[in-house]
């Protein structure tokens, strides 16, 4: 059959290289500036460089700019090859790639502002969140026109991973990201406290598994064996892999919920299937390392197979560790500690980051018509960025050893060992320096490959259309008798696409449908009422600051918790709570019971200068609190919203609500004055963030103490029946 020619667009590739290049360095920048304000809290400069504002600048920087922007180098480069056509839209490929960095500049522009939706690995806001669907979509469009106008009859196992990327990322972010817009800048997720920590915590795990793990797979199958040139070790276990890792991986969510309100059957469901994941996991990280067989003594001689070998390899480990901190012995040690921000970076530091260099190393001199500059200087970043990686996870599995041995320690007599939260802090922070120091290694082992990259650029010429040639499918073609079965599947995208999304959302319809029709499984406690409008500006306040990132509200069911912070959390008290702010980390103490605990000029001073109330506190000051005013100009939308949402605020307090807001203002304002020998003003951004933590969980306590009495009178609700 006659042969077609055709061009590979290289420029597409080259630009996004760049671009996970130059925002790689700059996220992990930011990650080195956080893990050094944990060392030195004076680097909290100004409200925009504090360490809860830019955790989720560096975390989505790393999973959204630096391997989102890698995920659609490697397609770019791959699909087209695989396909044996060039991509089905230059415009398309150009609106992926201009529309994906501004959503990055977005991020930037938003999150040290205080514009967050709160929400793990979501904190964009919702216009963003649009512009996302949106790029993705492009994606997705121009991905299934090539796939359609492919001029290869099989599709490989690298683009099965790709469209089940597509598929269940678009599901994840559109459900996650369901939210009532109040204004440009502000919205309210439509679910609720434990439905909303469910399907935040669904998204959470699969935006690992399917945007960190899936794409990256996909990678895997098609860099190892062509750096390798040795063919993929086992076809038919890459087809046990695909299926089992997408069905099983989707219910395996809840597992980070263990012990807190959710309810018993649902973390159960997670953590089966967090077990079950081990098989798949593994089954690829065996695919991809003996596809190595036979090229060992390449290993020796290429940074780029010593890159994916580490890759591979710490891709096992994570996926050995992630479900066996889903036991529940062993998640009620490793939860809210250090143990986790260590596994974690196992993944994206060691699976992803390693993955990635590996690629650059391999691609760009491929594109330029050249050779690597120096193979010495990329062994020196394989070496240095490895060293990093040991010294940045090492310390925190020590430090959340640490933690949870201290946190659980009782006295002979039944009192806690380290009853005040801080001496557990002040142990730490050695260990957070060596993390900060493993981070640092790790960044200039990156600047080491921009210099290598950069000779490499300089040596080569660039060829931007990659000339190729080959024949049209042939109409008449037949399947050979006794073809394998899942041929049948793989010549057919459209149908592996729906087998796919078939498959990730039987565990998503499973366990959320249940939990939010359900009522039994969220029971309600009558006296948990509303927040009043001055605590919900206090609690809009507390997502700015991203206080969440640090103190979590959730006291989990141990003698350890009960004793430290008060009753264990119910799933009844967060009903009113758009979104939930459970978080995932403990750097300071649970905040679930501390309403009543403290006098509001305790909560004051801690928070103009934390070390005045707590000695050698890590935490940033927040002294602009109490120089801003409360704007409340969106007060009113945002209890219809809640309203709508159906938090039972009546019509009439919401008409009145400037006024209901000002009244606690004045109670709180006026007992501060008085406390700290100076004016306070009712209309500080402080007394409404006072408001909101003397709140907190004071409901289904037996006794309040007399000032919170006093200045929760001042707001109160009516619901209309």
């Amino acid at each position: 059959m006659h042969a077609e020619t055709f061009y590979y667009d290289n420029k597409i590739v080259r630009n996004f290289t760049i671009a996970t290049i130059i925002w790689g360095v700059i996220g992990l920048l930011v990650g080195i500036w956080v893990a050094f304000s944990l060392v030195f809290p004076e680097m909290n400069l100004t409200p925009w460089l504090t360490f809860g504002r830019l955790r989720a600048l560096h975390t989505n920087g790393a999973i959204f700019a630096f391997v989102g922007n890698a995920i659609f180098a490697g397609v770019y480069y791959s699909l087209p090859r695989l396909l044996k056509t060039p991509m089905a839209s230059k415009l398309l490929s150009n609106i992926n790639f201009w529309g994906w960095q501004l959503i990055i500049v977005s991020a930037v522009a938003t999150l040290p502002f205080g514009i967050t939706g709160s929400k793990e690995y979501a904190e964009l806001e919702w216009p963003i969140d649009i512009g996302i669907a949106l790029v993705w979509v492009a994606f997705g469009v121009n991905m299934f026109w090539t796939i359609l106008k492919r001029r290869e009859r099989h599709l490989y196992v690298a683009i099965w991973f790709y469209i089940a990327t597509f598929v269940t990322v678009t599901v994840l972010h559109v459900v996650n990201n369901l939210e009532l817009p109040i204004s440009a800048f502000k919205s309210y997720s439509i679910f609720a406290g434990v439905q909303d920590a469910l399907v935040q915590w669904w998204y959470g795990h699969n935006a690992v598994a399917f945007f960190l793990t899936t794409p990256v797979l996909g990678l895997m199958y098609y860099f190892v064996p062509k750096a390798a040139n040795r063919p993929v070790y086992s076809y038919r276990l890459s087809i046990v892999h695909f299926w089992a890792l997408i069905f099983i991986y989707i219910w395996a969510g809840p597992h980070h919920l263990l012990y807190t309100s959710l309810p018993d059957w649902a973390q159960s469901l997670g953590t089966v299937f967090s077990i079950m994941l081990i098989f798949p996991s593994w089954g690829g990280m065996i695919n991809g390392l003996l596809t190595l067989r036979g090229a060992w003594d390449k290993v020796r001689d290429s940074a780029v197979l010593k890159f994916f070998v580490i890759a591979i390899t710490a891709y096992g480990m994570s996926t050995l560790e992630g479900p066996l901190l889903s036991l529940k012995n062993i998640n009620a040690i490793a939860h809210y500690t250090d143990w986790i921000p260590a596994h974690v970076h196992i993944g994206t530091l060691g699976w992803n980051g390693f993955m990635i260099f590996g690629i650059i190393y391999w691609l760009m001199p491929k594109m330029y018509k050249t050779s690597l500059f120096s193979e010495k200087l990329a062994n020196a970043h394989f070496w240095i960025g490895t060293t990093g990686i040991l010294f940045w996870a090492l310390p925190m599995y020590v430090s959340g050893w640490t933690q949870s041995l201290m946190w659980k320690e009782f006295n002979p007599d039944g009192t806690l060992v380290y009853g005040n939260f801080l001496e557990t802090v002040t142990q730490l922070i050695p260990l957070y320096a060596t993390r900060a120091i493993g981070g640092s290694l790790y960044v200039v082992g990156m600047l080491i490959m921009v210099y290598n990259v950069i000779k490499t650029v300089a040596s080569g010429s660039f060829q931007a259309e990659e000339e190729a040639s080959a024949p049209a499918l042939a109409k008449d073609w037949k399947a050979p008798k006794n073809d394998y079965w899942h041929r049948l599947i793989e010549r057919k995208p459209v149908q592996l696409m729906v087998f796919a999304t078939i498959a990730i959302l039987i565990g998503g319809i499973v366990e959320i449908v249940p939990t939010i029709m359900v009522k039994s499984n969220i029971p309600t406690i009558e006296d948990v009422k509303p927040y009043t409008a001055l605590e919900l500006e206090g609690r809009d306040l507390y997502i700015r600051e991203a206080c969440n990132a640090c103190h979590s509200q959730m006291v989990r069911p141990f003698r350890s918790e009960v004793a430290r912070y008060g009753e264990y959390s119910k799933a009844g008290e967060f009903v009113y709570d758009h979104p939930f702010l459970w978080g995932s980390k403990r750097t300071g103490p649970d905040l679930h019971r501390v309403g009543g605990k403290y006098p509001h000029s305790w909560h004051y001073k801690h928070m103009v200068q934390p070390t005045s109330m707590s000695a050698g506190s890590i935490m940033p000051t927040y002294e602009w609190l109490a120089t801003n005013e409360l704007d409340t100009e969106l007060l009113s939308k945002k209890l219809q919203a809640m309203q709508t949402l159906g938090v039972p605020y009546s019509d009439e307090y919401i008409a009145n609500a400037d006024a209901h807001l000002m009244a606690q203002a004045e109670e709180i304002a006026a007992d501060l004055s008085k406390d700290l020998g100076q004016e306070v003003s009712p209309k500080e951004e402080m007394v409404a963030l006072i408001a909101y933590l003397q709140r907190l969980g004071i409901d289904i306590k037996g006794e309040h103490s007399e000032h919170v009495k006093a200045t929760t009178a001042g707001g109160t609700l009516t619901a209309e029946k």
